[in-house]
């Protein structure tokens, strides 16, 4: 099993910046393709980004890319996402995500299915 804890949410004005963290425990992540959706109110779920096990590779929704950026740290067993230039419609409650194995990132990774284990989310609130 895999505990999933994000940290770093919070209120900004629009063109501000925050950093998400996802600490894991329970067991390693090192195999784990990492990945962060988001939800806002009345909405479903979207994929944001997602990063393989070694961190080469990296995928990223439209709407985020260029401003967004995720890394991990397999030493900490922690994921980040970098939050640049935030606008209004980021809010959201922002999940963090592991999907296992060491598998080239592929069109799967953007949806939830390919994902085996869920954090409980952080508020990103971005007032305009």
């Amino acid at each position: 099993q895999v505990q999933l804890v994000e940290s770093g949410g919070g209120l900004v004005q629009a063109g501000e910046s925050l950093r998400l963290s996802c600490a894991a425990s329970g067991r390693t992540v090192t195999s784990y393709a990492m990945g962060w959706f988001r939800q806002a109110p009345g909405k479903e779920r979207e994929f944001a980004a997602a990063i393989s096990w070694s961190s080469i590779s990296t995928i990223y929704a439209d709407s985020v890319k260029g401003r967004f950026t995720i890394s991990r740290d397999n030493a900490k067993n922690t994921v980040y996402l970098q939050l640049n230039s935030l606008k209004p419609e980021d809010t959201a409650v922002y999940y963090c995500a592991a999907a296992p194995g060491r598998n080239p990132l592929s069109s799967a990774y953007y949806t939830g299915a390919k994902y085996d284990y869920w954090g409980q989310g952080t508020q990103v609130t971005v007032s305009s």
